[in-house]
Order: C-alpha cells, then structure tokens, then sequence
C-alpha cells in the first residue's frame, strides 16, 4: 500500500509505459483527482489509488499504462 501523504499536489502522475497522465491537484479519500488544466474536455478526471504503483519525489507512477490507466477512471 502506497503512502498517500508522500504524494504532493502538482506532482507528475505518469503511467507504466512513461506516458504523462495528468498533474496532482490534490488527493481525496480513495483517489487522486487530476488538474482540469491538463484535461482536453477542461473538468477534473480521477485516478484510483489502488492503481499507484509507487510514489517517487514529485512523480506519481501507476500500475497501468497511460491509456489504460485513463479507462478505469472513477
């Protein structure tokens, strides 16, 4: 289980395969929700915690690929 207080806001979260998934702007219970600036639609997408594979200084890797990881969205 990842220590959720190791991620910080405007951190990278970046997938399995390296690709940029979006910015931290801030994490909520059992999810990270994504800066709307980095969203083509403008809103605020969501990112499960349980697809965190690691946290590692300003950068947040997941579990999934970038594309992958934009499909489970909550």
């Amino acid at each position: 289980m990842v220590d959720l207080t190791r991620i910080k806001e405007h951190a990278d979260v970046i997938g399995a395969d390296g690709v940029h998934v979006g910015t931290v702007d801030h994490v909520e219970r059992h999810r990270i929700r994504l800066a709307k600036t980095d969203a083509a639609d403008g809103k605020y997408h969501y990112i499960s915690i349980g697809l965190i594979a690691g946290v590692e200084g300003d950068t947040v890797r997941l579990s999934a690929n970038g594309d992958v990881a934009v499909t489970f969205e909550e």
